[in-house]
């Protein structure tokens, strides 16, 4: 009872506000005003506000959320340990009976490309000079005649 009649304060309200928005010459503005107003009212005409009203104050509507709480909460802690694993033995088994063959199984691996490579040298190897860098720059710019 009391829900509905917040509710309907408050579109009172509402609409009073857009009827001045309205006198001030904001239409647009005025016309938005009364939709948001008029939410109110209408969920309490459709009994939207009365169910609420009903499950909020209901000791068996807050048990059942519990029980949802920790449902989803043992869906999620399964689920990541499952992930940690890497699945159930019969789901992995099935997974590698599905993959395809290599197939070059002989293949080497790709290059990598410079940036990789340098970053595998070992640690024993004397490093490149900045010479080294700028002799390439030096041989392009002779080359164009710079």
């Amino acid at each position: 009872m009391i829900a509905e009649t917040v509710c309907s304060a408050v579109s009172a309200a509402g609409l009073g506000i857009a009827v001045v928005t309205a006198y001030r010459k904001r239409y647009l503005a005025a016309a938005r005003i009364a939709a948001y107003s008029l939410v109110p009212i209408g969920l309490v005409m459709t009994g939207v506000v009365a169910w609420v009203a009903d499950n909020t104050f209901s000791p068996t509507a807050w048990a059942g959320v519990v029980v949802l709480a920790v449902a989803w909460g043992l869906f999620a802690t399964t689920r990541a340990i499952e992930r940690r694993r890497g699945g159930t033995r019969a789901e992995r088994k099935a997974a590698r009976a599905a993959q395809p063959d290599a197939v070059a199984p002989t293949a080497s691996a790709p290059s990598l490309g410079q940036g990789a490579r340098s970053s595998t040298r070992p640690a024993t190897a004397p490093r490149e000079t900045a010479t080294d860098d700028f002799s390439d720059i030096e041989a392009i710019l002779k080359k164009h005649g710079i």
